[in-house]
């Protein structure tokens, strides 16, 4: 196994926003993923360039698609950096794991989980066991059957990305 890396040291590797970016689908025109939802267009972003929500008939080009999803990335692991401390260490696999995690839920969502302070703690895989628990949307639990429907793809994504952080392979 790899050695460990300061967090600070570490971003999203290529690999890693490319598994994030057909997870999240490319969409030219605005839609709402799962109902109640912010409006998101592209790749899964719900804020417009200059930082206004997207509406309803907004349009996004690809190039233009992934310049917002790495301008958001780069914002979510400021803020991920700031929760686990910059000298907790990580495997590349598990900062892409919760980059991929923050992208969907907000990265503030994670920094308020227990993940960072299992990490900070060296519970590595208590830590990955986690991504688990962000599995509700709207209210509803998206690891059950009667939901997957409503959820759309998230429960499984859930699974893939705590499988990714356990182990380092992609699903």
């Amino acid at each position: 196994m790899y050695a460990r890396i300061a967090v600070g040291a570490l971003s999203l590797s290529a690999i890693g926003f490319t598994g994030l970016a057909l997870n999240e689908g490319y969409s030219t025109t605005a839609i709402k993923p799962v109902p109640g939802d912010p409006w998101t267009v592209g790749l899964g972003s719900t804020k417009r360039d200059d930082g206004t929500p997207v509406q309803a008939g907004d349009k996004i080009t690809p190039p233009q698609a992934i310049r917002r999803a790495v301008k958001h990335i780069a914002g979510d692991e400021k803020v991920l950096r700031a929760c686990f401390g910059d000298e907790a260490e990580l495997h590349q696999h598990e900062w892409d794991a919760y980059v991929d995690t923050g992208y969907t839920t907000g990265a503030g969502a994670i920094c308020r989980s227990s993940i960072p302070g299992k990490v900070r703690a060296g519970n590595y895989e208590a830590a990955c066991k986690t991504i688990l628990d962000f599995k509700r949307v709207q209210g509803r639990d998206c690891s059950l059957a009667q939901n997957k429907g409503f959820c759309g793809g998230i429960w499984t994504r859930r699974q893939q990305m705590a499988h990714l952080c356990l182990t380092g392979e992609r699903q």
